[in-house]
């Protein structure tokens, strides 16, 4: 009786959370350089699906425009990308057993960020088409986990230890040859554009982005809640899984891989966001505990609302001018991520 009222209980608190997230979504839409009474707001939404046209259709007013070609696109893709950087900082603390992992922590941000210097300042990827610089990060980030799975596996079976140090050893080597590109480059322009992509942004999310983007973190956030079991298994260390019958070292190297997919297309996407993998599995965690039953959808819902809030917050904060998102978040997840280390009540499993 007790656990299903557990249940009951944490199914409302879901859909508290997508409530919220619902919220946050109508209000983004809102506002911006033009501001949207929700009446006009919700017949625009209303008039597309009544009309069944694509969305592109020419001459459907201002309105229409502004709400399904600029403003809801960049908004649901910031909700993918919060839901599928939240993800993987649960995945990734619990694969290296440290609390203070993100989705960056293996070199995959380093690698990422190589990706996109070689694109911009060299060309390399021209031929990707128009979106070639995040297609470049994107490749650079799945290659970067690849190659940190190869050398935690050199001289013995890699784990948890290994994985860090091979993450933290390529992401100097990516870091290094990122400065060495941008050193000889000589191209001002290039290196400005090098820094604002580091920034994030979502200002050019299109449908077609979503499409890519929004089957492959739905998928895998389903993928990791059906493996909740050796989530928790491996907060508890290789010993003790082992003696309870399973052997982590497939399902950690697949994980990884799983979750750098994630992250790559979310920087493919979007650019570089920091933060969010760090500091949302922290604030659930405290609230819900460590279980990843719970903490993985409830992850995903929280940074989903808190990138749509952040985006709206940047196109408001300073009158005709839109903050880089990941400035936002930095100025945020910093001071928030300081406070929560210094509660003394506050540890990896949910308390002391």
């Amino acid at each position: 009786m007790r656990l299903t009222v557990r249940k009951v209980k944490f199914a409302l608190f879901l859909v508290l959370l997508a409530l919220v997230l619902a919220g946050v979504l109508l209000w983004a839409l809102s506002i911006g350089t033009v501001h949207f009474p929700l009446h006009v707001l919700w017949y625009a939404i209303v008039e597309q699906f009544q009309q069944n046209l694509p969305v592109d259709a020419p001459l459907r007013g201002p309105v229409h425009d502004i709400v399904w070609l600029l403003r809801l696109p960049r908004l649901l893709l910031a909700a993918f990308v919060g839901a599928a950087l939240s993800v993987s900082g649960v995945v990734m603390q619990a694969i290296v057993r440290n609390p203070l992992a993100d989705p960056y922590i293996l070199g995959i941000s380093s690698g990422a960020s190589l990706g996109a210097t070689m694109a911009i300042l060299l060309g390399i990827g021209v031929s990707l088409g128009e979106n070639f610089v995040g297609m470049a990060a994107f490749i650079g980030a799945f290659g970067i986990s690849l190659g940190v799975l190869f050398l935690s596996n050199l001289g013995g079976r890699s784990n948890s230890v290994k994985l860090l140090l091979a993450g933290m050893a390529l992401s100097a080597v990516c870091g290094a040859f990122s400065s060495f590109i941008v050193y000889f480059a000589n191209n001002k322009e290039g290196m400005q554009t090098v820094a604002y992509w580091l920034m994030g942004s979502f200002a050019g999310a299109k449908w077609n982005h979503l499409a890519v983007i929004a089957p492959v973190v739905l998928a895998s956030i389903l993928f990791f809640w059906t493996q909740s079991r050796v989530l928790n298994l491996m907060l508890l260390g290789d010993e003790a899984a082992i003696t309870m019958g399973t052997d982590l070292h497939a399902y950690r190297q697949g994980y990884l891989l799983v979750s750098s997919l994630m992250v790559g297309f979310a920087v493919y996407s979007a650019g570089m966001i920091g933060f969010v993998g760090l500091l949302i599995p922290h604030v659930v965690r405290m609230v819900l505990g460590p279980d990843h039953r719970k903490l993985l959808p409830a992850s995903a819902l929280t940074g989903a609302s808190f990138l749509v809030l952040a985006d709206g917050l940047c196109r408001i904060l300073i009158p005709r001018t839109e903050l880089p998102v990941g400035i936002l978040i930095s100025m945020i997840g910093a001071p928030c991520f300081i406070y929560l280390m210094g509660k003394r009540a506050y540890g990896f499993g949910g308390g002391d």
